[in-house]
């Protein structure tokens, strides 16, 4: 079953402290040399990608960079970088979430739903033992599945960069997690304005993706926005815009309330017009930014990239 990682295993006084700046000078020679090993036998590197189809050729999530993920409370952040988290598992990523918001248990329980594409609280289930047995089958699966896929870290409220630094360092060289996901920055800083405090973080966060060879996937809240159609953009971002300045990519979340609200009044909506929208506003080494749109399925409580498509099988690689 998926990991649960808590402060009593971490050496935090061994994993707060820099790399020791001499093992950081080396010769030149020593990078030719791997220049010429990449002409001899050229090395095609995986591809990290989100789960949808169309947008496998725009976004990449490459080693060494942090990934900002913006949005409004209530924009279904979570919900669309678990179902991503559940997709680099499948394509053989190791993966850690560190949510400071919710409890491990909440967050299983979303990424259960996600995976296994049904709700287990939906009113077939209940009373009828066969369908009972499916849905117990299909969370054995799961916890089997994430053996060895997923870890989760074991604090909620807010705590301090060095710890949230420490523990990144230590499942990068103790447990291999080449994703690790922070939820959220404001809860690793100690007030909303600190913003050296936050520039100091996100430099760090940064300094270890880069040394570690991972990706880190840092959750950040946007200002209040003006009206409820109002589209994020990186220039909303809370606190410092050294943030979104730092990190390789910036992507935003934007649920369509207003299409949410007219269906919920009985009036007719439009299936072409998207649910969310995921809005990359920055790219710093590929070549695409734009808007991918995104159709919410309530059961499963995935993200669609198709309007009426099934729930996607979140345990298979996204390309298979």
């Amino acid at each position: 079953m998926a990991e649960i990682i808590t402060e009593d295993e971490i050496d935090f006084e061994r994993y707060e402290k820099e790399t020791d700046h001499k093992q950081k000078v080396k010769p030149a020679a020593l990078w030719v040399e791997e220049l010429i090993a990449r002409i001899k036998s050229p090395v095609i590197q995986p591809r990290a990608v989100m789960p949808w189809r169309k947008t496998h050729q725009l976004v990449q999530f490459r080693p060494g960079e942090v990934t900002v993920w913006g949005g409004a409370n209530g924009q279904g952040k979570s919900l669309v970088t678990g179902q991503i988290a559940l997709s680099l598992c499948a394509q053989g990523e190791k993966v850690c979430i560190a949510s400071f918001e919710m409890k491990p248990m909440k967050t299983l329980e979303r990424m259960g739903r996600q995976w296994s594409g049904e709700n287990p609280d939906h009113p077939a289930f209940r009373g009828h033992q066969e369908a009972q047995n499916r849905m117990i089958d299909l969370y054995e699966q799961f916890r089997d599945w994430t053996n060895g896929r997923l870890w989760l870290y074991d604090q909620q409220g807010t705590v301090s960069a060095t710890q949230v630094c420490a523990v990144v360092r230590y499942c990068a060289k103790e447990r291999g997690i080449t994703h690790f996901f922070v939820d959220s920055l404001m809860k690793c800083v100690a007030e909303e304005d600190d913003y050296n405090g936050q520039k100091r973080i996100v430099d760090e966060l940064t300094a270890i993706a880069r040394d570690y060879g991972i990706h880190i996937h840092l959750v950040h809240h946007i200002k209040k926005p003006a009206n409820e159609d109002h589209k994020p953009t990186k220039y909303d971002y809370k606190g410092s815009g050294s943030v979104t300045d730092q990190v390789d990519n910036v992507i935003s979340v934007w649920r369509n309330k207003i299409k949410e609200k007219a269906r919920d009044d009985g009036k007719q909506v439009s299936d072409g017009e998207p649910d969310a929208l995921l809005i990359c506003d920055k790219q710093r080494h590929g070549e695409w930014e734009g808007k991918i749109g995104l159709w919410f399925h309530k059961d499963s409580m995935q993200y669609l990239g198709v309007c009426g498509e099934d729930p996607l099988s979140l345990y298979l690689h996204p390309e298979d």
